[in-house]
């Protein structure tokens, strides 16, 4: 009985070595289509209206996304400029919107 569990263990072992060996997977092409494909929707000017009517800036939102590109990129200084730029933009919105209704956000 011994000796099946011991068989039993050198087989599981053998299969969590074939897995570690299967090639990685690198998803870059797939996270930049979809990423392209979210600029163009932003691009869109329908797209544009229908988040404006939700309070929401679409060249804003267009700026957080081509950082969320360059970080995964690896581009991480021109990341953290474009995030935080839109992040600020974002917040002095936020004041704006708050100081001309009278109410804090």
């Amino acid at each position: 009985m011994m000796s099946d569990m011991s068989h039993d263990d050198e087989d599981e072992s053998d299969d969590l070595l074939k897995t570690i060996e299967m090639k990685s997977v690198d998803p870059t092409a797939e996270v930049e289509a979809l990423l392209g494909e979210l600029d163009d929707l932003l691009k869109n000017g329908d797209v544009g209206a229908a988040l404006a009517a939700k309070g929401i800036n679409g060249s804003v939102a267009l700026l957080a996304s081509q950082g969320l590109a360059a970080y995964l990129r690896g581009k991480k200084a021109e990341a953290a400029d474009d995030l935080q730029a839109a992040a600020e933009e974002i917040k002095d919105r936020l004041a704006l919107s708050a100081s001309t209704r009278g109410t804090p956000n």
